[in-house]
């Protein structure tokens, strides 16, 4: 499984999120300083309707504390698009 699976997988479980999309930025990244401990640089946008009602620190904190371990030993930045269902985002 590869970590954009891993990553989909722990939202969509913690989170009981209807739509997760996890974009692998790492390329972007290469050589960059932060970059040469092997973890990735990713873009999610998860929609939930746990999200429903919270604001957007909250929402991001769910966002990392469904990811748990995987922000210390494969995520090295992370850019959330956290919605409830309905919600545009714009």
């Amino acid at each position: 499984m590869s970590r954009a699976e891993r990553i989909e997988a722990r939202l969509r479980e913690a989170l009981g999120a209807e739509h997760v999309e996890v974009v692998d930025e790492s390329h972007r990244h290469a050589g960059h300083a932060g970059a040469r401990d092997g973890r990735g640089h990713f873009a999610v946008t998860v929609i939930a309707p746990a999200f429903a009602g919270r604001g957007l620190l909250e929402r991001h904190r769910m966002v990392y504390d469904a990811l748990g371990t995987l922000m210390q030993t494969d995520i090295h930045a992370l850019s959330i698009r956290a919605l409830a269902p309905g919600e545009t985002g714009a």
